[in-house]
C-alpha cells in the first residue's frame, strides 16, 4: 500500500512542487490538497491520509492550531509533517509541542522530501535531531514546564528506559541505540514502546519534546 499524503499550504506553487516530487515515487500517493489549515479536518476524514504535509504559517488557521484541532477531534489521526521556510522558527517548535511529528524545510532537495515523508510514515526516527535540539535550546522551558516535569516524574521510567530516552533525544535510531547500549534492536524497540506508553506520547518526537520541556534532557 502506498503512503497516502495530504498537502496543506497556502502557496499553490509549493503544493505543485511537493506533488510532483512525491508522486514520482511508486510508494507515495498524494490524495488531496488544501490551501488552509481550516480545511484539514474534513479533508482528513474524507481521504484518510497517512501523512499530512502542512505549512506552519497560513492566513486563516495556522499549522499549530490545525495540528491541535486534528489530534483533538480525529480518531487515529495521521502523522503530521510541518513544512516551513525557517528551521529555527518558534512556530516550528510550537507545532512540535502541539503534536506534529517532524518538520520539512521548503528548500529541501527532492530526495530529502521523499525521505522525510517515508520516515514520518514509519515513525522510526526523529527528523533533523540537531535542529530539534537547537529549537529546544532556544524555546523550551528547560525544566520550567511543570506539566512536562510532572508527566516525566509520574512515568517512573526505569534506568534503562531513561538511557533510551536520552539517546532518542540525541537523534539516534533504534539500531544506533542498540549498538551504544550493547543490546539487540528488538530490545530497544521494546524500551522505546515502553517509554512512549509511559509518557503517553504518540511518537518519538513527542517523547523527546517532553524530555526537553521537563529538564530531563538538556537541549545543549
Amino acid at each position: 500500500m502506498p503512503i497516502r499524503v495530504l498537502l496543506v499550504d497556502d502557496e499553490p506553487l509549493v503544493r505543485t512542487g511537493l506533488r510532483a516530487v512525491l508522486e514520482a515515487q511508486p510508494d507515495i500517493e498524494v490524495v488531496g490538497e488544501a490551501a488552509d489549515g481550516a480545511a484539514v479536518i474534513p479533508l482528513v476524514r474524507q481521504v484518510r491520509p497517512d501523512v499530512v504535509a502542512m505549512d506552519v504559517r497560513m492566513p486563516l488557521l495556522d499549522g499549530i492550531e490545525a495540528t491541535r484541532a486534528l489530534l483533538r477531534t480525529v480518531a487515529d489521526p495521521p502523522k503530521i509533517l510541518v513544512v516551513t521556510t525557517f528551521e529555527n522558527d518558534e512556530y516550528v517548535y510550537e507545532a512540535l509541542r502541539a503534536g506534529a511529528d517532524g518538520f520539512l524545510l521548503k528548500r529541501a532537495r527532492p530526495a530529502e522530501i521523499v525521505h522525510a515523508v517515508r520516515l514520518i510514515a514509519e515513525g522510526e526516527s526523529l527528523l533533523f535531531p540537531a535542529s530539534v535540539r537547537q529549537l529546544a535550546a532556544e524555546y523550551a522551558d528547560g525544566g520550567g514546564n511543570r506539566a512536562a516535569r510532572a508527566l516525566l516524574e509520574g512515568a517512573r521510567l526505569t534506568e534503562r528506559e531513561g538511557d533510551v530516552l536520552r539517546l532518542m533525544a540525541r537523534g539516534l535510531s533504534n539500531a544506533e541505540i542498540a549498538a551504544r547500549l550493547v543490546v539487540g534492536t528488538e530490545t530497544v524497540k521494546s524500551h522505546v514502546s515502553a517509554v512512549l506508553g509511559k509518557l503517553g506520547a504518540r511518537d518519538r518526537t513527542q517523547a523527546v519534546i517532553t524530555a526537553y520541556e521537563s529538564g530531563f534532557v538538556a537541549p545543549g
